[in-house]
């Protein structure tokens, strides 16, 4: 979890029996005029979308196209889109008003995008940012399900969305969970929680080529990017009509495996009824104070963390899902016109 405010103090943690899409509903996101292709819009709003999927590399190339003079980046992560998408009070969601001032720092640059990894996953959030941008180009970025899982798994439980101690014993509780059972107060968003669903990737792609066509969709493989980063960071250039900038990129990692110092501390940093109030709040206190403390709140939640190597799977997990998602895999094949099948079989060298 990227975003929000701090203003927090300990409270216990229990389990919540109620029903995780209890969420009041994102205000309205109807169309904006004014914005063609990758022209200079006329208002400070984005043309491009980054919209995921979690854990693909999306962090990566958001960074390396913020380096870009010719591309403008918001803050990511703020989901403004996606009516359907139930995130926890916790969770800073932007009305329409806060979600453009996020934009006004714009400098004229030809290319102005956001990147928020749900948005993938969302059954609605294609539909609205084609409404408020019939003409916005999306980049999607998709890995191999059994390593996106894994490792979506082991972020959540850096950040506090997933207390389950172990990946196998997450995966034998989705269905309770769907019911609203075994879920921690301190989870922010309850439907990412459902891994399995969260690497059904033919309906998802779909959904945004049906909404902007082919043409407007660009998808990127993460073995590719990890493979080749400024080949494939230079297609995604082209896709968005951007010449190569003369400065250098450095092709660091970006947003690799991390582990908490300190739940405890992350639970006072994190904590739902607080920090609900204190994003409810938010209207109330001049932006320049809420933004620095939110610049404070990401600081101070570094300094919890480190990085940490993530262990690998276990073999016999690891084929079994790979054997249950093939099916999906040669779907998302078919859509694309290119063939993935590999990512069914075992990797080089296991047993």
């Amino acid at each position: 979890m990227n975003d929000g405010i701090i203003f927090a103090f300990p409270i216990k943690s229990r389990m919540l029996p109620t029903p995780i899409l209890a969420e009041k509903p994102v205000p309205s996101i109807g169309p904006k005029k004014g914005l063609a292709g990758n022209k200079t819009p006329n208002f400070k709003t984005p043309n491009f979308f980054i919209v995921g999927g979690p854990k693909c590399g999306t962090t990566a190339l958001d960074h390396y196209f913020s380096a870009h003079p010719d591309i403008f980046v918001a803050k990511k992560e703020m989901h403004h889109f996606g009516a359907d998408l139930r995130f926890g009070s916790q969770f800073y969601r932007r009305d329409r008003d806060a979600y453009l001032a996020e934009f006004e720092t714009w400098g004229g640059q030809a290319c102005v995008g956001e990147s928020s990894v749900w948005y993938l996953f969302s059954r609605e959030a294609a539909a609205e940012i084609k409404a408020f941008n019939p003409d916005a180009r999306i980049i999607i970025m998709l890995r191999e399900p059994t390593a996106m899982m894994y490792s979506l798994y082991h972020q959540f439980r850096c950040d506090g969305n997933e207390h389950l101690p172990t990946f196998e014993e997450a995966l034998a509780e989705e269905e309770d969970r769907r019911a609203g059972r075994h879920i921690s107060r301190q989870a922010y968003f309850p439907p990412g929680l459902f891994y399995r669903a969260t690497v059904r990737y033919a309906e998802q792609v779909e959904r945004y080529f049906e909404a902007f066509g082919r043409e407007r969709v660009h998808v990127i493989i993460y073995d590719d990017f990890a493979a080749d980063s400024a080949g494939v960071y230079a297609d995604a250039l082209n896709f968005l009509g951007v010449a190569p900038a003369d400065t250098d990129v450095d092709f660091e990692v970006i947003n690799g495996n991390k582990s908490v110092r300190s739940p405890m501390m992350r639970a006072i940093l994190y904590d739902p009824l607080v920090r609900g109030t204190a994003i409810a709040l938010r209207d109330r206190v001049p932006r320049p104070i809420f933004n620095a403390l939110q610049k404070f709140e990401n600081w101070f939640g570094s300094l919890n963390t480190r990085a940490e190597k993530r262990l690998p799977m276990a073999r016999a997990l690891q084929l079994s899902l790979r054997r249950e998602f093939a099916p999906e895999v040669e779907r998302l094949s078919a859509l694309l016109g290119r063939d993935l099948t590999h990512w069914s079989k075992p990797e080089p060298g296991s047993h």
